[in-house]
């Protein structure tokens, strides 16, 4: 049997877009200026922030290494995490970390696909509004744009309540 050789792009993780394909994920690879947030990565590639998704490691108490999505213009908030993995205590995983579970992505530019890394998946509810979403592809300089149900049926992913609620109130006015 012999392998069909994919078409390669420079900018994107090659395991990434072998799992695409072999998940049969219709997908278009942006490449874009060098960006590190996941709001300035949607800016450059020019895609409403609220349909990118933004990937946060978590480890649990009981040593599991989680991958959280969240839109780019969300906040994780860590004790929904906690309830959602119905976990005692979550912490955010540390870049080295995150390196480590992903050593062929850029730091900070993981592709939001915990299969591709053995990593479970939780994602807020709101990510399940897009039609489709996009991602970084492994580097800070190109990002790949998903169907959102057919990302959802390959990874797996579990959705749970788990954005920061917006509090518009100043800080000064909370205290």
């Amino acid at each position: 049997m012999s392998a069909t050789a994919l078409p390669a792009h420079p900018g994107a993780l090659p395991s990434l877009l072998r799992w695409l394909e072999d998940h049969a994920i219709e997908h278009d690879i942006h490449d874009h200026p060098k960006a590190f947030t996941a709001r300035q990565t949607a800016q450059a590639e020019g895609v409403d922030p609220r349909t990118f998704a933004k990937v946060v490691g978590l480890r649990v108490d009981d040593g599991r290494a989680v991958m959280v999505v969240v839109d780019a213009t969300d906040q994780l908030d860590l004790e929904k995490a906690r309830r959602a993995l119905d976990a005692t205590t979550v912490r955010l995983l540390e870049e080295a970390e995150m390196v480590e579970l992903a050593p062929d992505c850029e730091a900070g530019a993981m592709p939001a696909v915990g299969p591709l890394f053995g990593l479970p998946m939780l994602a807020d509810h709101a990510v399940r509004e897009d039609a489709a979403i996009s991602f970084n592809a492994g580097t800070h300089r190109c990002s790949v744009r998903v169907d959102r149900a057919a990302w959802e049926r390959a990874t797996a992913v579990r959705y749970d309540d788990l954005a920061a609620a917006d509090d518009l109130t100043p800080a000064w006015a909370r205290s």
